[in-house]
């Protein structure tokens, strides 16, 4: 158990012990890693190109999203996603730490791939860039091409949701529906697809809310309460959902850092929900 009561602590790393390991710094620091790591930039390729962690490789995803989750596009769509992530040099081989700015949406969406195709050891720096130069760490602009590896990926299909295991979970007890978006996306004020409003029987806690005002996680107990509060409890397999996967693989990754086993993320999420007619769509009025 972490100093933040996390029951998966190991799914997060700090600055400081991220360095240590590294070798940017001279204080002794217990190495976390059985081999050296691949550290990943998540943010936008301009903003790595202006400074990154020495050693980073980037990868950023932002456009890649499924909206089709019938077996051949999401197959098709994962086959695509992992051959990025071995062109970037990533395999089982190594360890992986995740960034972005802060401990952010595309850092834990690059997560939820790694875990998705089994990786067994993917973390996310926990306060991203941005803590990384608050630490007054070493920051580089140097840009070497990775090598690419074969990863021979074992996926977890139990890790993800299309819109049919959705439907198929409406209204049932053992099932809890996550909407990650925003207050006016989840009333249906602003509509990002066809329809707006949220899958019915859906709680809402803004992905946002996982965060301190630092941008790293908030202590255990205090997710553990916001999301006990929504009802959203370990005994009930949960179901993640936002925009396009990405808040939804935040809430993903909270889920998991407080030890939940059946947590899943909606690849779909709201924009194939919402542009498919025949499926139902609660309005929360205009509150």
């Amino acid at each position: 158990m972490s100093a933040d009561g996390y029951a998966r602590p190991e799914l997060l790393i700090d600055a400081r012990e991220l360095a240590g390991a590294l070798g940017l710094t001279d204080a002794a620091s217990a190495h976390p890693f059985a081999a050296p790591p691949i550290i990943v930039d998540a943010r936008p390729a301009e903003s790595f190109s202006q400074g990154h962690i020495p050693g980073a490789v980037s990868i950023d995803l932002w456009g890649f999203s499924l909206i089709d989750t019938d077996d051949a596009p999401r197959e098709a769509f994962l086959w695509m996603i992992h051959h990025v992530l071995e062109q970037r040099g990533i395999s089982d081989a190594r360890p992986v730490v995740v960034y972005d700015d802060t401990t952010g949406m595309r850092a834990a969406r690059v997560f939820w791939f790694l875990e998705y195709f089994g990786h067994p050891d993917a973390r996310v720096l926990n306060g991203g860039f941005e803590g990384w130069l608050d630490a007054r760490l070493p920051v580089s602009r140097d840009a070497v091409p990775p090598k690419g590896a074969e990863w021979r990926a074992r996926p977890a299909p139990a890790r993800a949701a299309s819109r049919h295991d959705v439907a198929g979970r409406l209204g049932r007890a053992d099932t809890v529906l996550l909407d990650t978006r925003s207050d006016d996306e989840y009333s249906g004020r602003v509509a990002r697809a066809r329809r707006g409003g949220a899958i019915p029987g859906a709680v809402h806690v803004e992905w946002a809310r996982n965060l301190t005002a630092e941008g790293t996680f908030k202590p255990a107990g205090e997710l553990k309460a916001m999301y006990d509060e929504a009802g959203v409890t370990p005994d009930k397999e949960v179901i993640t959902y936002c925009q396009g996967g990405y808040r939804a693989a935040h809430g993903y990754l909270a889920l998991r850092l407080l030890g939940y086993d059946h947590v899943r993320n909606y690849l779909g999420s709201w924009k194939e929900w919402g542009d498919h007619e025949e499926l139902p769509v609660a309005r929360m009025g205009n509150e």
